[in-house]
């Protein structure tokens, strides 16, 4: 009888231990510190998903958020988070990367003033003083939205808030600013007792475009880890919309500096942003994107979308 019983045990424990020795481990670096845009990622990692499809995921934060694509490029890291507009630029300079998954599918960068300021349209910018914290892509962004209001670069006062967006808008210091994620500063303004007004890009002439993805190096593309890694992630997302509530939890558990009033408010808000199909690639909505992007003077030349992005199999 106890030998029936052993041998289950034994297989089991075999079983287990061959599980964990063929986790592979892969590497992943964030494009800033932790927060509810990476609750796809998060539920992963504590849901046992990506353990469950043999990986052993490292994320890690960088010291600055310019380097992950470069670390990526440079066979320094595995996989690196990023934004769709930044890959384009990456490419026009040459970064052999590749997008191989989204995780927020939608833009969250707007154009915020204070509700009850004198800013109602956006035609009333004109002769005002705009903040932004990234020059490029952030300035070309507010170019294109005044365009139809037939305001340039020359009416109005840009100044680099150097990623201080909701305090110079509330101290006065400028009118308006570009670059503010909706589902973050929208939030803080209001905590504060002073609502804001977002303008959304994709209202005003900008092709929509994904915000949050995940890019490998375009020459490992082949890498066996990497479909693994994107099925974690569909498998996550679904139970992240399923159960937000559950979720939530298991995203603060080990980020408990994260549970207070503005992450549960972004948290809500970034929910029907996440992608449902991680690994869905939108040809068109990449090859629109890249001809705004030349259109704005940011890149030489346009290519096909499976110059910036891939399906791994």
């Amino acid at each position: 009888m106890k030998r029936r019983i052993l041998w289950p045990l034994l297989a089991a424990f075999l079983i287990q231990g061959t599980t964990a020795q063929a986790a592979e481990k892969l590497t992943v670096l964030l494009d800033w510190f932790v927060n509810p845009d990476h609750a796809t990622l998060i539920i992963a990692d504590e849901k046992g998903i990506f353990e469950k499809h043999g990986l052993d995921v490292e994320m890690i934060a960088p010291a600055d958020p310019s380097a992950p694509p470069k670390l990526v490029a440079a066979g320094k890291a595995d996989l690196a988070i990023s934004y769709q507009p930044q890959l384009h630029l990456q490419v026009e300079e040459g970064l052999p990367v590749k997008r191989i998954a989204t995780l927020v599918a939608t833009p969250l960068n707007s154009l915020v003033v204070l509700r009850d300021g004198p800013v109602k349209t956006l035609a009333d910018l004109k002769g005002k003083k705009i903040g932004y914290s990234v020059g490029g892509f952030e300035t070309a962004l507010l170019t294109a939205m005044l365009s139809p209001h037939n305001i340039s670069a020359d009416d109005v006062t840009l100044i680099n808030v150097n990623f201080s967006l909701s305090p110079s808008l509330l101290s006065g210091q400028v009118d308006a600013v570009i670059g503010a994620f909706r589902n973050f500063e929208l939030n803080q303004m209001d905590i504060e007792g002073y609502p804001g007004r977002a303008f959304y890009p994709e209202e005003e002439g900008v092709p929509a475009y994904d915000e949050l993805i995940v890019i490998a190096h375009s020459d490992k593309l082949d890498d066996p880890r990497l479909k693994p890694f994107v099925d974690a992630l569909e498998e996550a997302v679904q139970f992240l919309v399923n159960h937000p509530d559950e979720s939530w939890k298991l995203f603060i558990k080990n980020h408990k500096e994260l549970d207070d009033e503005l992450n549960r408010r972004a948290w809500a808000d970034t929910l029907p942003r996440f992608a449902l199909r991680p690994a869905a690639l939108d040809v068109g909505r990449y090859e629109r994107f890249a001809a705004f992007m030349q259109a704005q003077g940011l890149i030489k030349e346009t290519k096909s979308a499976d110059s910036y992005a891939a399906v791994v199999n």
